[in-house]
C-alpha cells in the first residue's frame, strides 16, 4: 500500500457547524499542472467552468441512523444504523458494554441484540417499521464535532439536491452547492448529472488489512443510463468532467470498462490510493478529510501526495475549517 502523509490538526480548526450560507465556505483552488494553490469562496467554483463541461454529484440522502437508548438492565446505549439487512433486522454498531441476548429500549419501540459480526458490527431485530425507527432516529454528525446532533443538522447535512435514502454520513463535498449555483452553471451550459453511492462504515472505518492488501468494507452505489451517457459523450467529446467527492469518484470508477462509464447497480469496495490511473475524472470537487482516511489516500492519489500535503499544511496555516462542514478543495 502507498505510502500518504499525516498531519497535526488544532481542534480549533475542525468546523463544529457549517457557514450560515454554503456557499461562502472557502474553496483552495489546487492545479496539478501549474504546481499551485490559491484561494477563493465556493461560490466562485462557477468561474472554473464552461459549457459543455460536466459536473457529477452523488444525490443519496443521509438517514437519521443514530439512535439513543436504553438496556433493559438500566444501562445507556448508542446505535448507529449501517445498514438494513431484511425486514426486521438491521446491521449496526453500539456503544456501550453490550451481549447478545439484551433488550434495547427507545422509547416506545425496542431491539433485541442477535449477535455480533467478524467485523466488529451487530445484528439487531427490532419491533417495528422504518418509518418508526426514523421517527426516533438522529443526524449521525460524526464524532469528531463532540455534540449531539440537532434540529439544524437536519437541514445542515443534506446536500440540497439529496433525494435517495441510504447514507450514514452526509456526501460532504456537496453540501457547499446551492440552488443559485446550480441555475448559474445551468447559464453557462455546464451539465450536472447524478448518480448515487450510500455512503456505509467503509467511509470511516479504520483501514484493515489482509497481508498487504488494505480490506475496505463494500458500499452499494447505483449509475442510471442517462448519467453514464452525459458522461459517454463528455469522453468522446474531450470535455473535463468534475466528479463532487470521493464517493462520486468510487462509483465512476467502479463502473469504467472498455473506455466508457456502464450504466449499473450493485457494490463496490474499491480502494483508490497514489499510483491508481484515473479513468476518465480531470477534476475533483472535495473537502479536508482525516489523517489516513479512505478518502485522503483518494485525494492524494488524484492530485500527488506532495501537492496535496503542501495544500493541507496551507489551509491549517491560513485557518481554513476541516472535515464535514469545513471548506473546499477543487482540484483542477
Amino acid at each position: 500500500m502507498s505510502k500518504i502523509f499525516h498531519y497535526d490538526l488544532p481542534s480549533d480548526r475542525i468546523a463544529q457547524r457549517p457557514l450560515e450560507k454554503r456557499d461562502e465556505a472557502r474553496l483552495m483552488l489546487v492545479d496539478r499542472q501549474r504546481n499551485s494553490i490559491e484561494h477563493f469562496v465556493f461560490k466562485d467554483i462557477v468561474n472554473f467552468f464552461s459549457s459543455g463541461e460536466v459536473i457529477v454529484l452523488n444525490d443519496s440522502r443521509v438517514i437519521p441512523s443514530r439512535l439513543y437508548g436504553k438496556k433493559d438492565t438500566g444501562g445507556h446505549v448508542e446505535l448507529l444504523l449501517l445498514r438494513k439487512v431484511d425486514e426486521k433486522n438491521w446491521e449496526v454498531l453500539i456503544r456501550g458494554k453490550i451481549k447478545s441476548g439484551t433488550k434495547l429500549l427507545f422509547g416506545e419501540i425496542s431491539a433485541v441484540v442477535l449477535g455480533r459480526n467478524k467485523i466488529g458490527s451487530w445484528l439487531v431485530q427490532f419491533d417495528a417499521d422504518d418509518q418508526k425507527i426514523s421517527d426516533i432516529g438522529r443526524m449521525p454528525i460524526p464524532p469528531y464535532m463532540k455534540r449531539m446532533s440537532d434540529e439544524r443538522d437536519s437541514i445542515d447535512y443534506q446536500t440540497v439536491y439529496a433525494r435517495k435514502h441510504g447514507s450514514i454520513a452526509a456526501p460532504t463535498a456537496g453540501l457547499h452547492f446551492t440552488h443559485q449555483i446550480f441555475e448559474q452553471l445551468r447559464q453557462k451550459g455546464v451539465i450536472t448529472c447524478f448518480l448515487t453511492l450510500h455512503i456505509g462504515w467503509a467511509s470511516f472505518r479504520k483501514i484493515e488489512f489482509d497481508g498487504e492488501k488494505p480490506v475496505v468494507l463494500p458500499e452499494f452505489f447505483e449509475i442510471s443510463e442517462e448519467t453514464a451517457s452525459v458522461i459517454n459523450k463528455a469522453i468522446h467529446s474531450g470535455k473535463k468532467i468534475c466528479a463532487v467527492g470521493t464517493s462520486t469518484v468510487r462509483a465512476i470508477e467502479s463502473s469504467f470498462a472498455n473506455g466508457a462509464v456502464v450504466a449499473r447497480k450493485g457494490s463496490t469496495d474499491l480502494f483508490i490510493e497514489p499510483g491508481y490511473h484515473f479513468s476518465c475524472i480531470n477534476r475533483m470537487i472535495t473537502n479536508f478529510h482525516l489523517p489516513g482516511s479512505t478518502h485522503l489516500y483518494m485525494v492524494c492519489a488524484f492530485g500527488g501526495t506532495s501537492l496535496i500535503q503542501r495544500a493541507y499544511l496551507t489551509a491549517i496555516e491560513k485557518e481554513y475549517r476541516f472535515y464535514s462542514y469545513g471548506d473546499a478543495m477543487l482540484i483542477i
